[in-house]
């Protein structure tokens, strides 16, 4: 678990991850090597998991935004499809999801033939039945942004010495 500082810097990162350590101990009034000595923590636990870039899909005409519900004839538990879903290069993201359909799949493409060449490479993997597609008029939220005001702290494991 961590702690309120460490959820103070996470929310530094998540602001902007390319600020700098002697940035971070400034605004929160540390020590630089206390808060390199945090961030390799948190990366070694596994909290941060990566250093990305965010690109505007649109100035990249990638235009169109769609959500692609998937069912499969996977046994249940079973996320082999799932894999070969990923592996599609406009696939942003994966979900092995319950409910009638297998999978949520988001993907990003340039206009409507870009989509139906998608589509057709979902029809191409074995094992998939049906596909429903809803396309993204308008994007009101999208982030990577966690809210940390849920997170249960770590109690301090040092003992006071009287």
């Amino acid at each position: 678990m961590i702690d309120e500082i460490d959820k103070k810097i996470l929310n530094l990162l998540q602001e902007n991850g390319r600020m700098s350590n002697a940035e971070i101990a400034r605004r929160l009034k540390m020590a630089p090597s206390g808060i390199l000595e945090r961030i390799r923590k948190l990366e070694s636990s596994g909290i941060i998991e990566n250093y990305e870039v965010r690109l505007d899909h649109k100035k990249l005409g990638l235009v169109l935004t769609v959500f692609i519900l998937v069912k499969t004839a996977d046994p249940v538990g079973s996320t082999a499809i799932g894999h070969e879903i990923a592996r599609i290069e406009e696939v942003q993201e994966v979900f092995y999801i319950a409910g009638e359909f297998n999978y949520l799949v988001k993907a990003r493409v340039s206009h409507t033939d870009a989509l139906t060449e998608l589509l057709k490479k979902f029809g191409k993997i074995e094992g998939v039945i049906d596909t429903r597609t809803t396309l993204v008029l308008q994007e009101i939220l999208e982030t990577l942004r966690l809210d940390l005001s849920e997170v249960k702290e770590r109690k301090n494991r040092r003992k006071r010495k009287e």
